[in-house]
């Protein structure tokens, strides 16, 4: 494992034992520099020369330290934390690391409350070279749409709800919207899941979908065809989930599997109800 080059504040370094100290283990980076590793998180079987992968940010005395955990989330990544403190300087949060991390009063865009839970973007100051948290994101979404196109996967990070839907951060870089209709799910601001890229906008923005599209093409022209022999059907229609493959064939033009897709997903869509031995349109 290739050592890092320099120490990098605020990610996970690469670093080699150096010498040992009463206070703990020193580690180096290829360019000689140092931190140390507090004597808390050295265990018998770390040796000198060994190397070791560490995250390294400010403890409370301002000095670089490195540490074998992990916070919740590393700079310039997005994470949900839990407000711990309020000062008049700013607002500290749990990162699930010993020194919690400092939202100054300039990145809030509301007043922080002990206990809430916030989302935010861990930054490093570059003139001070700290860490610090910023609710204020907008500045740092990616608006270069080079590269992505439609059917792409994505991780979709919940940002916020929205009368439409759901705002969201995706890959850590671009702004994108999940909308209610193409959901089946309530979800919570910090909720990650698989996503694709169903348009990117012009407004350098993305329109989200969770589910395939390939499987989404076909399952949504078996609802539309549904939907459409029912209402010509008057509404209803003597059939349901255990009805015969040859009467769905003869009826809708649809398979089995995918004639109970459909019935499932506009169920849940509470567009139809089924019942026994009955389908019909609410």
């Amino acid at each position: 494992m290739p050592l890092s080059e320099t120490l990098r504040i605020g990610l996970l370094n690469t670093l080699e034992i150096y010498k040992r100290s009463e206070h703990g283990l020193f580690l180096r980076a290829a360019d000689g520099s140092e931190v140390l590793l507090p004597g808390a998180y050295v265990t018998p079987d770390m040796q000198k020369g060994q190397v070791l992968e560490v995250f390294v940010y400010h403890d409370s005395e301002d000095r670089p330290v490195a540490t074998t955990q992990r916070p919740r989330a590393m700079r310039d990544e997005y994470g949900v934390f839990t407000v711990v403190d309020y000062r008049s300087y700013g607002a500290f949060v749990d990162w699930g690391l010993p020194k919690d991390l400092l939202v100054p009063l300039s990145q809030q865009k509301e007043y922080f409350r002990i206990g809430e839970r916030k989302l935010l973007r861990v930054c490093l100051d570059e003139r001070t070279g700290r860490l610090y948290g910023t609710q204020k994101l907008g500045k740092h979404f990616v608006r270069d749409m080079k590269g992505l196109s439609p059917t792409q996967e994505v991780e979709a990070m919940v940002l916020a709800k929205t009368p439409l839907g759901y705002k969201c951060i995706v890959d850590a870089k671009y702004e994108g919207m999940l909308f209610d209709s193409e959901l089946f799910e309530e979800l919570e601001v910090g909720d990650r899941r698989r996503a694709y890229i169903v348009r990117v906008r012009p407004d350098k923005k993305l329109d989200l979908s969770l589910r395939p599209p390939g499987r989404d093409a076909k399952l949504q022209e078996a609802k539309d065809r549904v939907m459409s022999v029912l209402a010509e059907s008057g509404g209803a229609l003597p059939m349901d989930y255990k009805s015969r493959p040859e009467e769905i064939k003869a009826r809708f033009a649809l398979s089995r599997k995918l004639y109970k897709r459909a019935l499932t997903a506009l169920s849940e869509e509470r567009k139809i109800e089924i019942g026994e031995g009955e389908i019909s349109l609410r």
